[in-house]
């Protein structure tokens, strides 16, 4: 299962994540997403969990959760591209034609 964090401390690594997420299961991966220009976290990160039962406890207990001094969310990833907000027409909303 892979798991969406955010709002995470800027100072959160991805071992930190392996570590808070390993309290619920088996952790295959755990990375914090930074920014390519300044080297610096974008606050969000992933976490892959071997087992779905165990990764829906992590998301039920730690999201909304005081971690690093940041209250951070937590919730299944959905894949890339599965983002039900955008419209067939390249985001033009509510226009007419």
């Amino acid at each position: 299962m892979n798991i969406f964090v955010a709002k995470l401390s800027p100072s959160t690594s991805g071992d930190d994540l392996h570590t808070l997420f390993s309290d619920y299961g088996e952790v295959i991966s755990a990375k914090v997403i930074m920014d390519r220009e300044t080297g610096e976290s974008k606050r969000y990160g992933f976490v892959e969990m071997k087992n779905d039962e165990e990764g829906y406890k992590a998301i039920s207990e730690l999201n909304d959760c005081e971690f690093e001094n940041s209250r951070i969310v937590v919730k299944k990833s959905q894949p890339k591209g599965d983002d039900k907000r955008k419209s067939s027409f390249g985001g033009r909303r509510n226009q007419q034609y």
